[in-house]
C-alpha cells in the first residue's frame, strides 16, 4: 500500500467509503477496503471513526445531509411568497429522491440498508426536515398566507401527507407516468389546507 500524500481527513474518508460501498454494496464492504481506496492503514481510518459503525452512520448522515442542505436555500429566500417557498421546498425533495433513487441504483439500495441500521442519522434528518417546513409554514401563518394555529404540527403534517413523495420505500412508484399529476395534487391539496388563496 502506496503512502498517500494527502492530508487524510474525515471528508476523504467517507468519500472513499461511499465508493467503496458502491462497487462492494454494503455487505462485503469493510475498513479495510476503505484504507486500501485511500493508500492508508486501517488504523488511520480508525483514528478519525472509532468502529466500522461509526463510519457507516457517518457516510448515512452525509448522505441524508446532501438533501437537507440542498433545500435549506429555499427555506432562507424570505424575499418569495410562503406558498411558492413550500412549493419550490416540496418540488425539490421529491427532485432529490427520485435522483438518488434513479441515477445510482447500486448505490441508493445500499443507503437504503444503511439507513436501516442507523436510526439515529434518519431520525435527525427526519427532524431536519421538519424544522425547514416549519419554517416556511410559520413564515406563512406570521403574513397571513397561512392559517395554520400550530405551524409545527402544520409542518409535520405536511411532511407526512407528502411522504409518498420523498419516502425512499416509494421510490419504485417514482418513475410512473402519473407521478406527476398525482405530486402536483398533493401540493395543491396541501396549500389548500394551510389555507393559502389560490
Amino acid at each position: 500500500m502506496a503512502p498517500s500524500s494527502e492530508i487524510l481527513t474525515a471528508e476523504r474518508i467517507l468519500a472513499a467509503t461511499e465508493e467503496v460501498l458502491r462497487r462492494h454494496g454494503p455487505a462485503k464492504a469493510t475498513v479495510v477496503d476503505v484504507a486500501r481506496a485511500l493508500g492508508v492503514s486501517h488504523g488511520s481510518v480508525y483514528r478519525h471513526f472509532r468502529t466500522k459503525a461509526a463510519l457507516r452512520e457517518a457516510v448515512t448522515k452525509r448522505w441524508l445531509d446532501r438533501t437537507s442542505e440542498s433545500l435549506a436555500g429555499i427555506v432562507a429566500a424570505e424575499d418569495r411568497e410562503p406558498a411558492e417557498r413550500l412549493r419550490a421546498w416540496l418540488r425539490t425533495l421529491f427532485d432529490a429522491k427520485r435522483r438518488k433513487a434513479g441515477d445510482d441504483p447500486e448505490l441508493f439500495a445500499t443507503y437504503q440498508v444503511l439507513v436501516g441500521e442507523n436510526g439515529d442519522a434518519v431520525g435527525q434528518h427526519i427532524t431536519d426536515l421538519v424544522d425547514q417546513l416549519e419554517r416556511i409554514v410559520r413564515a406563512g401563518a406570521a403574513s397571513g398566507a397561512f392559517t395554520a394555529a400550530d405551524p409545527r404540527a402544520a409542518a409535520f403534517a405536511v411532511f407526512h401527507a407528502s411522504g409518498r413523495f420523498h419516502d425512499p420505500c416509494y421510490a419504485r412508484e417514482w418513475e410512473r407516468p402519473e407521478i406527476e399529476a398525482e405530486f402536483a395534487g398533493v401540493v395543491e391539496l396541501v396549500l389548500r389546507g394551510l389555507g393559502a388563496a389560490d
